[in-house]
Order: structure tokens, then sequence, then C-alpha cells
């Protein structure tokens, strides 16, 4: 099974846009109290970045070639919840995931670049 189609990218966008949206009302809500100022912003941002790739990745599920490429697509998916889980990670004291975070944003940046090339 090839990852690198559009039914799989599909699924993929919707279920990074869905956690998105969970994580960032979660953060907003349950963790209002709990958390620091400064740790609520960087839940905030990995949310953020969930829910834009995952919508990047609805798009390019849509495209004719960007659809089947080999690297781009799964980079992305893959990256963008490497990036934000470990962010989320990170902001729940669970500190061994620091050195894999950027990991997930050199794959994420990777796979952007590979659609342009």
């Amino acid at each position: 099974m090839s990852y690198a189609n559009p039914t799989v990218l599909w699924r993929a966008g919707a279920i990074l846009t869905a956690t998105g949206v969970i994580t960032g009302a979660f953060g907003a809500h349950a963790l209002k109290r709990r958390l620091t100022v400064d740790q609520l912003s960087t839940w905030s941002t990995a949310s953020q970045y969930a829910i834009m790739n995952g919508v990047a990745l609805l798009a390019i599920s849509q495209h004719p070639r960007f659809s089947v490429h080999k690297f781009a697509g799964p980079a992305i998916a893959f990256g963008a919840t490497l990036f934000s889980g470990t962010i989320f990670a990170l902001v729940l004291n669970r500190d061994t995931s620091r050195s894999i975070t950027p990991l997930g944003s050199s794959l994420m940046i990777a796979g952007y670049i590979a659609l342009a090339l």
C-alpha cells in the first residue's frame, strides 16, 4: 500500500485538522488554568500547525500530480504529526521528545520544497 495516494492524504489531512481543532479547544478550556501563558501560546502554535498542515494535505490530495508524489504528502503528514505531537508532549512536561521536534519541522519543510521542484 502506498502512502502517497489521494485517499490516504485526504484522510491524513482530515485527521490532522480535526486533531488541531480538538487540541486547540482542549488547550483553551481544559488547560487554561493549568498552564502558564507561554505554555498556552506554545500549545496554541502546535494546534495551529496541525490545522494548517491538515488543510494543506486536503488541498494536496486533490491535485492530480502532487496527490501521488512519493515524498511530499507523506513527509508533510508525518512531519506535522511529529512536530505538533512533540510540542504537545513538551508542554505537558515530557522533555524526552525535545530532540525530535526539529525532525518534524524539517520533514514538513522538505515536503513543501519537494512540491516546488
